[in-house]
């Protein structure tokens, strides 16, 4: 028994029993698996790995994005036959989680994480993942993700943190790692280093502080000056151009630091800037990064005059204990009173501050851990320049260069307790132990009493190895054999050196291959102003709110025909509401197309291809070739918006309106229009399903049914049971036959439109059937045999439309219309009744009259001298129109 479709598209209730489906008939597992019997290790596979979400996020646009980005390629390679595999799973996400845990901890039980311990504070973070990290997994599935959840992974998960201690051990078994003093960017209130690509430089209002750094026994000085005097504290030297005739005599002597005395050497440097301020700098190599160069050319010391939490330390004298903005304040007070201060000017300057928490990062001198980067970048820089990787947009192969090319030293360490602890131990002694297994020794003089590094590691250190961790390394898996290197990489541009660049690096470092082959980069995605999407402006779009309201399909078509690679998009509710308006166009095409087929007699031969069907199929073909060129040049968008415009214009707005006709003269010629209903629809149904999953499934199960049923089920001897692993429509060549039937067909649609659009103009009513001739040349063969086609779309009166190869006389009181050679005439008379015709023209004539009139008073008034010139301008162009549409009503009146 068949059944019709229901009446309306409900995406809440088949969204979940879809998604279910898909995972009970396990389609979301690779069909041809190392580790199942019948493996064939020559079928090729397509693998991406998810970029992994922190663990105790919450979903937001820009996961929606790279999901359907991510699932629509797999779809797609999927349905090509290839053993597709897409690794899902979750990031430890160091320093966020942390704070997540450090903030639920005072605000329910009021104690730190100090008070707590190191020990007791993992647990809780341990409770916090568990409860917690579900959540973003649930809300990607929403989004349709075809995941392998079977292999789901977790950056902290047994086996991946045994890959982070063989990454680390090995880059230390060579000598690329190791521990060093550095100025590193320290965040006060995380205590923590943050690296340089966590900080944000802002332009903001500063102030410029002149002062006297006196000349030892004279009564010379040098004027300098800073944003941060506080900082004076750290001073190690006084730097002038060596050619500078105002200070060049001063180099060798020495200067005394103010209010601490300390006695410093003036030193001469070409780095130093004789137009810029006073000419002359105070060097901080504890503090600033150009400091901390200047002072390793001139062997200078290091003074770090700051603490942990940014207070002055033992070397700031009498200031020792104030934090860095007191002391500042307190120290120039004390100098002004000493005679040391010339004087203050705001000045604009780039501050850097903190990506989380927005604070004011201190330039800090701290022993951290680092990767000698040199050789690991040089390798990832070829990868890329020798094409064994390729960057989707190509003009980010230029970014990545620049920076690859001027990279410093990775600091790795960060002074948290949650992520991988460094895998160093250190004994009494300071020799340092560092092993693949907790050592219970020291490595060089066997002393018991051995302590762990308290820092743990960068987590992008642990993402870098997620391609190849995932999949088993450091163990010779067969997932690992046969999954790796994996295809693309898909992610935001705004992580391309966070990120893509350290798998890179990592993966020819420890797999000696390139972890992927393609890198694509999408777009942020902004408001419908371009507008960054921010709390603080109040215009973030919840992705699971507009799942709720309008369905997955249309949120994900929206993001995938809005995004161009590499792009920002602009983003509404109202796109997503046009696009859950195409869900239903597909739904009800979908209740056509079965109730067609539903409706055809048992034994009903197809019989011959009519113009309709020969061009329906002619513009599949070529939307087949034009989507694989699309995704084969990663121009999803495109490829979307074109399978779009086929299916509701071509396919619904015009097939589907001649096939009714078909259908309804029975026997061989509606069976040939079901037949290519059926076909027509699959087939658009697959191209559409890696945009909109989850009501093409749908809906092409109902097909699936209905076609099995019916007098055509040899259409579907090979379909399989669901879309999901439907074979993709392969594109074929021409065969030559396309052109004529498309240009023919095109004809008709030309002279359809031309009559719709002067009945809408003469305001026709669509019911009214109207008469027509037309003089068709050399094309009347055509136009009599598609003239019921002609008559039905264009609304005409079939027993008062008649096709000429030429007229004598042009037809009397008709309107006429030229497309290309031929002629078409419509008699005004029958198109409307000319007594009530009359009467409303007359209205509209009045109206026009009435608003001519009063336009004209304004204007002759003292209106027009008061008024601001362009609104007077404005009522002059109301009034023109006015005038212009009042003489066209009267030459229709005549």
């Amino acid at each position: 028994m068949t059944k019709e479709l229901p009446k309306a598209y409900d995406f809440k209730s088949t969204e979940p029993r879809i998604y279910a489906m898909w995972e009970a008939g396990k389609y979301f597992k690779p069909h041809n698996d190392p580790n199942q019997s019948g493996f064939d290790p020559n079928v090729k596979p397509f693998v991406i790995s998810i970029p992994p979400p922190n663990v105790t996020g919450e979903l937001h646009l820009g996961h929606a994005m790279f999901v359907s980005v991510e699932d629509l390629m797999i779809r797609y390679h999927r349905m090509k036959g290839y053993s597709a595999l897409w690794v899902p799973g979750t990031d430890h996400a160091g320093i966020a989680t942390q704070l997540m845990v450090e903030r639920d901890l005072l605000k329910t039980e009021e104690i730190t994480r100090e008070e707590l311990g190191r020990e007791k504070f993992l647990e809780r973070t341990w409770a916090w993942k568990k409860k917690y990290g579900g959540l973003i997994t649930t809300q990607i599935r929403r989004l349709g993700a075809s995941c392998d959840w079977d292999r789901e992974r977790f950056t902290m998960d047994e086996g991946l943190s045994r890959a982070v201690r063989e990454a680390f051990v090995r880059l230390y078994e060579k000598g690329l790692i190791y521990r060093g003093p550095r100025l590193i960017n320290w965040s006060p209130g995380l205590k923590t280093a943050v690296s340089d690509l966590e900080v944000e430089y802002s332009e903001e209002d500063a102030t410029l502080y002149y002062f006297k750094y006196m000349v030892k026994d004279s009564d010379d000085f040098i004027p300098v000056a800073t944003i941060r005097p506080e900082t004076i504290l750290g001073d190690t030297a006084v730097a002038v151009h060596p050619e500078d005739e105002r200070f060049k005599k001063f180099i060798g002597k020495t200067a005394i630091v103010p209010m601490l005395g300390r006695e410093i050497p003036i030193i001469g440097d070409e780095y130093v800037s004789m137009e810029f301020g006073t000419g002359a700098l105070k060097i901080t190599p504890g503090h600033d990064p150009n400091d901390y160069a200047i002072a390793h050319r001139h062997n200078l010391p290091i003074i770090s005059m700051l603490d942990k939490e940014a207070r002055v330390n033992e070397n700031g004298g009498k200031y020792q204990g104030l934090y860095r903005f007191e002391a500042r304040k307190q120290l120039w007070a004390d100098m002004k009173e000493a005679g040391l201060v010339i004087k203050t000017e705001p000045y604009r300057t780039t501050i850097p501050r903190s990506q989380r928490g927005g604070e004011i990062v201190e330039p800090m001198i701290s022993e951290q851990w680092f990767v000698t980067i040199e050789p690991l970048a040089k390798a990832a820089l070829d990868a890329v320049k020798d094409g064994r990787i390729k960057i989707v947009p190509e003009r980010f192969e230029k970014t990545y260069y620049n920076w690859m090319e001027n990279i410093k030293d990775w600091c790795i360490s960060r002074q948290l307790w949650w992520g991988h602890r460094i895998p160093v131990w250190y004994c009494p002694d300071g020799h340092m132990t560092c092993t693949r297994e907790d050592p219970t020794q020291c490595a060089t003089c066997g002393s018991k009493d051995i302590y762990q590094d308290d820092d743990v590691l960068d987590t992008w250190f642990s993402s870098g190895l997620w391609p190849f961790s995932t999949l088993g390394w450091p163990d010779e898996t067969p997932d690992l054999k046969y999954f790796y290197p994996t295809s693309y990489m898909e992610t935001g541009y705004d992580i391309l050196f966070f990120w893509v660049a350290r798998m890179i690096m990592s993966g020819l470092e420890y797999t000696g291959v390139a972890p992927f082959h393609t890198v694509y980069l999408h777009g942020l995605i902004r408001d419908e102003h371009g507008r960054k999407m921010s709390k603080t402006y109040g215009n973030v779009i919840d992705p699971l709110t507009v799942m709720d309201e309008l369905g997955t399909d249309a949120l994900r078509f929206t993001l995938l025909v809005g995004a161009t690679p590499g792009n920002d998009m602009n983003l509404s509710v109202k796109k997503v509401e046009a696009n859950r308006n195409f869900a239903n166009k597909i739904w009800n095409a979908g209740r056509f197309v079965i109730n067609a087929i539903n409706s055809l007699q048992p034994g009903a031969e197809p019989g011959d291809y009519t113009l309709a069907d020969s061009w329906i199929w002619a513009r599949l073909q070529t939307l087949v070739r034009d989507v694989e060129r699309q995704f084969q040049n990663f121009q999803y968008g495109q490829a979307g918006q074109q399978i779009y415009d086929f299916i509701w214009s071509d396919f619904a707005d015009w097939y589907v309106e001649i096939a009714k006709q078909e259908l309804a003269e029975g026997g061989s010629r509606a069976a040939r229009a079901a037949d290519t209903l059926a076909r027509v629809f699959d087939m658009a149904l697959r191209l559409l399903h890696p945009f909109t999953p989850f009501v093409t499934e749908e809906i092409w199960g109902h097909l699936h049914s209905a076609v099995r049923e019916s007098p055509l089920k040899d259409i579907c001897k090979d379909w399989p049971d669901a879309l999901i692993v439907a074979k993709w429509p392969e594109p074929r060549d021409p065969e030559g036959w396309e052109a004529e039937k498309t240009a023919d067909f095109e004809l008709i649609q030309e002279i359809v439109r031309s009559i719709r659009n002067l009945r809408a103009e003469k305001n026709v009513a669509p019911s009214k059937k109207i008469a027509a001739s037309i003089s068709a040349g050399t094309k009347a063969d055509l136009l009599n045999e598609q003239s019921k086609v002609i008559a039905s779309l264009a609304g005409l009166d079939h027993s008062q439309f008649t096709i000429h190869s030429s007229l004598k006389e042009k037809p009397a009181d008709s309107a006429a219309l030229v497309v290309g050679s031929v002629e078409i005439y419509l008699p005004l008379a029958g198109m409307v009744d000319l007594a009530s015709e009359k009467t409303r023209l007359e209205k509209e004539l009045k109206e026009a009259e009435s608003h001519i009139q009063r336009l004209e008073n304004l204007l002759n008034g003292d209106f027009a001298q008061k008024a601001p010139p362009a609104l007077v301008q404005k009522e002059r162009d109301k009034l023109a129109a006015y005038k212009d549409t009042a003489e066209k009503i009267k030459a229709q009146l005549k």
